[in-house]
């Protein structure tokens, strides 16, 4: 009959999220069966380790793999973007060098979001759970879902779990998790398809647009997946205000244009 072992566990900042509420922003006992790693531990408790970077034991940092002695504390951070923690880093993978993502079905209004600002961003709305998996590994995209069991999957490289609701809500979570200012590429992709936009002379679209459009602007741009073009309307210019609000106040509210894109 195996033993029983109790250690101490602290969870940090979001990570919050996933546990009862008897457990947050609090340290309290976990009692398991030897032997259990600290990975193992922290799957116990719900929390998918793709959203953990960095767990250490009476102070020092540890891997996945460490299995705690009776009565060790245990201190778990959640992903860390905006800060450098290499030398520390213990359980989250290798950074992915450029910044994709893969969305689940919960997630398509943020989806043409990220888009709008130029990130690579696939989405479907019957994407299984599988497929995302697969195509997030094969492609070395983020998974950003609402599902906490997706990010379960002991597959998961990256993830997170989109805690807001509301779409501008979401982006600006997503964009200051992640701190995506310095990234933004804005309209250069599609927001319906994802695919890159290109830059069409006046010239070549003139028999496709309207004349009074023709003459009030003079950049226009074409997605070739889609066969539309866009040019830089009043909703253009109230999406530009949107992303200039979400840069220069990085922890403000919803932007008070939202109804009207």
């Amino acid at each position: 009959m195996s033993a029983l072992k109790t250690i101490t566990i602290r969870c940090f900042a979001e990570l919050n999220d996933f546990l009862p509420s008897e457990k947050k922003q609090r340290s309290f006992a976990l009692t398991a069966k030897e032997p259990v790693t600290v990975g193992e531990a922290i799957e116990i408790l719900g929390i998918p380790l793709s959203e953990v970077d960095l767990v250490t034991v009476n102070g020092k940092p540890v891997g996945r793999s460490y299995r705690p002695l009776e009565n060790d504390h245990l201190s778990v951070y959640p992903t860390f973007e905006t800060f450098d923690i290499s030398g520390l880093r213990t359980v989250q993978k290798k950074p992915l060098r450029v910044t994709r993502f893969i969305l689940d079905a919960h997630l398509g209004k943020l989806a043409r979001y990220l888009r709008m600002l130029g990130f690579d961003t696939l989405y479907r709305n019957d994407y299984s759970d599988e497929e995302i998996i697969e195509i997030a590994r094969e492609e070395k995209r983020i998974i950003l879902t609402r599902d906490k069991l997706l990010l379960r999957s002991p597959r998961v490289d990256h993830g997170y779990y989109v805690r807001a609701v509301e779409k501008h809500t979401q982006l600006r979570e997503v964009v200051k998790k992640f701190d995506l200012y310095l990234q933004f590429r804005t309209f250069t992709r599609c927001m319906t398809c994802n695919a890159t936009l290109l830059v069409k002379p006046k010239d070549a679209i003139r028999e496709r647009i309207a004349p009074d459009i023709y003459d009030c602007y003079q950049e226009f741009y074409y997605c070739p997946s889609c066969d539309k073009l866009f040019w830089r309307g009043s909703h253009f210019e109230r999406m530009e205000r949107f992303i200039r609000d979400l840069i220069e106040n990085k922890t403000g509210n919803d932007h008070p244009l939202k109804k009207d894109i």
